[in-house]
């Protein structure tokens, strides 16, 4: 990943937080014919490993190279900047728009997994993950149990074992104080999530 000084995120709290903030990871592996990649939640159970499951009917589990090195893709907040917001654009016309965003890529190797106790631990990670905070959170065991075991039959489970992490955190922090707080106040209006973790670099 291509990191200017300015950008680069190394804090292993930053890197699990926008790992976390992370809708919907890219998982992209080398195959003997080129690369193949899924779309699919990822849940960051430590440092180094990062669960998740995807349809035995997709070809990665068994497509992927053993031993080869995987990607986990993980982008948080981003939007668009508007060179309007630049209070610098009044004073000398030399500003383009850009892109702000914070991502971080998780390299490693993958283990499949298809032993039931394993896969249903892992689908019950991710269900708390993404029911917490809700007012009538749904469970795993709240589906019969003949049911679960017939739809666990037609998932793979995967774990990423991370060796490398690389941040970068892309909020204009290469611009003047000035700048930067046109950018923010801008943000806040058409993209408040985006804002939000600007604040963050001031």
């Amino acid at each position: 990943m291509y990191t200017p000084p300015a950008f680069a995120e190394n804090r292993p709290e930053e890197l699990l937080a926008i790992m976390q903030a992370a809708s919907l990871p890219i998982l992209i592996s080398p195959t003997a014919t080129g690369l193949i990649a899924t779309h699919l939640p990822l849940y960051v159970a430590s440092p180094d490993r990062i669960i998740g499951h995807v349809a035995k009917a997709n070809t990665h589990w068994r497509d992927a190279l053993p031993g080869a090195e995987s990607l986990a893709i993980f982008a948080a907040a981003d939007g668009y900047v508007s060179p309007s917001w630049y209070p610098s654009k009044a004073e000398t016309g030399k500003v383009v728009p850009t892109w702000n965003y914070q991502a971080v890529h998780a390299t490693g190797t993958l283990e499949f997994i298809e032993d039931p106790i394993e896969l249903l631990a892992i689908v019950t990670t991710l269900t708390e993950r993404y029911e917490a905070g809700r007012a009538k959170p749904w469970a795993v065991s709240d589906a019969p149990a003949d049911y679960l075991a017939a739809q666990l039959k037609g998932i793979v489970g995967i774990v990423l074992h991370v060796t490398r992490l690389e941040g970068k955190v892309k909020l204009s922090q290469n611009k003047s104080m000035a700048d930067r707080t046109g950018v923010t106040e801008g943000a806040a209006q058409e993209n408040p999530a985006l804002a939000a973790v600007m604040h963050k670099t001031f």
